[in-house]
């Protein structure tokens, strides 16, 4: 198998038309620490992916999972939206961002790595896909909600500077009209924004 990338709790590795997710061993906290929270974690993850599988969500379609540390997906064929987020097409794409977050969100899922390193835009399919869940967790609060968008907001700036605004502005607008409670939610981003300012005062 070769190795495709490694973050900081899994490594991805190719395996013909599929990819394997496995969370390693960290060795400077207690096995059996470790252990569980890895199973833990991969567990979440596979759940969160076959709810999204059943109302039809593009994510990576979950092949296996071992029951420890191990995902086996299926391999998704496109283009990280980080290069392919131009100024011609920002608008029309960042929108769709904001209408497939707000599905997330009205389905009680926070993804929590809302970058466009973790989606890819599938030409046969034409639309996005969200990959990446191992940060992601069930969450019915307006503030896990709020600091979603928050994070992707970030993202935005960090890695596309010259359209940051302008993408966050059209995704932020279709996610106010598709999510539920998405004044709430809003009202409370802004609250959660001032307190990222604060904190880069410090």
């Amino acid at each position: 198998m070769k190795l495709l990338a490694q973050g900081a709790e899994s490594r991805l590795f190719s395996d013909g038309n599929h990819v394997i997710k496995d969370r390693f061993r960290k060795t400077y906290r207690i096995k059996e620490i470790d252990d569980r929270l890895r199973k833990a974690r991969t567990k979440r993850e596979a759940k969160i992916l076959e709810k999204l599988q059943k109302i039809h969500f593009p994510v990576p379609e979950l092949i296996q999972n071992n029951g420890k540390d191990t995902l086996k997906i299926k391999y998704i064929e496109g283009n990280l939206l980080r290069n392919l987020l131009k100024n011609d097409n920002c608008i029309k794409l960042s929108k769709e961002i904001g209408e497939k977050v707000a599905i997330l969100h009205n389905n009680n899922i926070i993804h929590h790595d809302l970058t466009t390193s973790n989606m890819i835009f599938e030409k046969e399919k034409n639309e996005i896909f969200f990959i990446d869940f191992g940060l992601s967790f069930f969450s019915t609060k307006i503030e896990d909600r709020a600091v979603d968008l928050h994070l992707l907001k970030e993202a935005l700036e960090s890695k596309h500077s010259k359209i940051w605004e302008k993408c966050y502005k059209a995704a932020l607008g279709s996610y106010a009209k598709k999510a539920k409670d998405s004044k709430e939610v809003i009202k409370r981003l802004e609250v959660v924004e001032k307190r990222g300012r604060y904190k880069h005062k410090k």
